[in-house]
């Protein structure tokens, strides 16, 4: 595990900003201790620096991963956010949407939302704004971006796109299917 250079620190740092804003500092200054990013073979962990500690005794190369993967860099040098980051960041999300249950589905499927099926979505989103999608239970089911604001949400079209899919929970089960 090695430290993420400045650049790639900057690139993580501004794709969780675009989810949770200002709470980024939550999220690494933790009441239960400090929390940092460490990257293996492009892929991101989110690490107890007390578990991290622990890593020492363990030789690197039979070290496969430590704590929780929240993305991947693409080929093109760009920060990918995983699913697997979706219980860490959903308590500090500034922006959410919630799903009303026949839609739920659809969306667990890797479509985007329409408004038809938007339970509600929090005031003042702005357009093309990260958001973390919930089902009527507030349980998180996933990522988005907003494809239009709170306020143009209310003129639109009922078959209008109101949020792109980003990640969702279902995809535990598509990618198994695509291994077998």
């Amino acid at each position: 595990m090695k430290h993420l250079t400045e650049e790639k620190t900057k690139l993580v740092l501004e794709k969780l900003t675009k989810y949770i804003g200002s709470n980024v500092k939550l999220l690494l200054d933790r009441p239960d201790g400090v929390y940092c990013f460490r990257e293996k073979k492009g892929r991101v962990y989110y690490v107890s620096e007390k578990i991290l500690s622990l890593t020492s005794m363990v030789n690197p190369e039979r070290l496969t991963s430590i704590g929780t993967c929240f993305g991947k860099f693409t080929k093109s040098e760009k920060f990918r956010l995983h699913i697997t980051a979706l219980y860490h960041l959903a308590p500090y999300a500034q922006y959410k949407i919630w799903l009303k249950p026949s839609a739920e589905q659809q969306f667990l499927y890797g479509h985007h939302i329409s408004k038809s099926g938007l339970n509600r979505i929090t005031e003042n989103t702005p357009q093309y704004q990260g958001v973390v999608i919930f089902s009527t239970n507030d349980i998180p089911l996933g990522f988005g971006v907003t494809a239009k604001s709170t306020i143009d949400c209310k003129y639109a079209d009922p078959m209008a796109t109101i949020c792109f899919h980003q990640a969702d929970i279902g995809e535990y089960i598509r990618s198994e299917e695509s291994l077998m």
